[in-house]
């Protein structure tokens, strides 16, 4: 590759010719406004901001949990990552709610002559859209939603080739992506080592599928650590710092995606390992269904009753609050539209005003900024009211 060099002056001042040019061309252009932004259309064609989505398959991937299939009514799927996830909007009742689930399916699935998505979701009694999606959603259904969403990927820039994933329930979903990407020849050079905990072995998600990329691919091994099973012979327990160490290769990235108390178990085992936020990367950790769980929440609060005041530009609505649920959720079951997708803080999709009151910020996952916080901006989907609030959400 060749560089060719003008001069020292010319060079220089390439920067005020390109200026001039331009003011050249506001000049001449015409006094009609062409509203047309082509890169935004092309943009808004790749990663629609609303999609059709028709349940094409269900099937059962454990005696707990289901994995669905999803096509797009107009036959385009955006292009995604393993590890990032879709948003669903979901009329439910007298509710509006926005839920994520991680694509369990592999990039490759995608594209070609027939593009699908995959999700794998278990029953989960203290959360109520996995078990209406059992219940209630069936093949020909069509749920609105959109995707991609999420940073939680592998990239080869920043991470180690050598990948252990650590993950308990369905938090073995980003996982299965990336193990049958690698299996497709798509992540060429990685290995990836899967640390899954489980209860028992009936509690273990995609454990057929799973096998079945392992026997087939030399590049992805599956370790199963079960806490509660008489007679397994294989890892037992919890996923603690030795069987971290046990299973860890040289300077490879570890990639965490399970519920907030195994996140908790294995933030430990990681700083007892030394091992830099470089190298360990997680999802957006779910909040627990607990608020009391959360480090810092003032217990005994949780039973209080409170209303909030929304605005939304000229308009106000008062509901009720329950100290036990998160002032998005409050917002959803009065079925007003709140746009959120992490459900944790971290995309800031929700980011809302709070006018007066008090509220309670998880401190797992708030990705406020600095100034966000003193000019009492946060995120309802992860804080939960202390008093009487008034808020100000955007308008959708």
């Amino acid at each position: 590759m060749s560089i060719k060099v003008k001069g020292f002056l010319k060079d220089v001042g390439g920067a005020s010719r390109v200026t001039e040019a331009r003011r050249s061309a506001v000049a001449n252009a015409s006094a009609v406004p062409d509203p047309k932004d082509k890169i935004r259309e092309i943009a808004d064609l790749l990663h629609p901001e609303s999609m059709q989505l028709r349940v094409t398959e269900i099937r059962q991937t454990s005696p707990y949990s289901k994995t669905f299939r999803f096509e797009s009514e107009d036959g385009h799927i955006p292009v995604f990552q393993c590890g990032q996830y879709v948003s669903f909007r979901l009329a439910i009742g007298g509710s509006l709610l926005s839920r994520p689930y991680t694509i369990s399916s592999a990039p490759f699935e995608a594209r070609g002559e027939r593009p699908f998505f995959e999700i794998t979701v278990r029953r989960n009694r203290p959360y109520f859209v996995p078990d209406w999606l059992f219940e209630n959603v069936k093949v020909g259904d069509v749920l609105e939603g959109a995707l991609p969403f999420g940073t939680f990927y592998w990239e080869p820039l920043r991470d180690s080739r050598d990948i252990v994933a650590l993950a308990g329930g369905v938090g073995i979903t980003p996982f299965y992506s990336m193990a049958k990407e690698i299996a497709f020849g798509k992540m060429k050079g990685c290995r990836l080592t899967i640390l899954y905990g489980s209860v028992k072995q009936d509690d273990i998600v995609l454990k057929n599928e799973l096998e079945a990329i392992e026997a087939a691919c030399p590049d992805v091994k599956v370790v199963h650590v079960l806490s509660d099973e008489p007679g397994w012979t294989g890892e037992k327990g919890f996923i603690s710092r030795e069987i971290i160490e046990k299973y860890s290769a040289p300077d490879c990235t570890y990639m965490f995606c399970g519920p907030y108390p195994m996140f908790t178990f294995v933030q430990k085992a990681m700083d007892e390992m030394g091992v830099t936020g470089r190298r360990f990367r997680h999802d957006a950790v779910n909040n627990p269904a607990d608020v009391t769980m959360l480090p810092g929440y003032p217990k005994g609060r949780e039973t209080e009753m409170h209303t909030i005041t929304v605005v939304r530009g000229i308009h106000e609505d008062v509901i009720e609050a329950s100290g036990r649920e998160s002032v998005a959720v409050a917002l959803e079951r009065a079925a007003i539209k709140i746009d959120t997708h992490c459900r944790n803080g971290e995309c800031g999709f929700c980011r809302s005003q709070l006018i007066s009151g008090e509220v309670f910020v998880s401190p797992v996952g708030d990705g406020r900024r600095l100034m966000d916080k003193e000019m009492g901006w946060f995120h309802p989907c992860s804080a939960w009211p202390l008093s009487d609030l008034k808020i100000r959400i955007p308008i959708m």
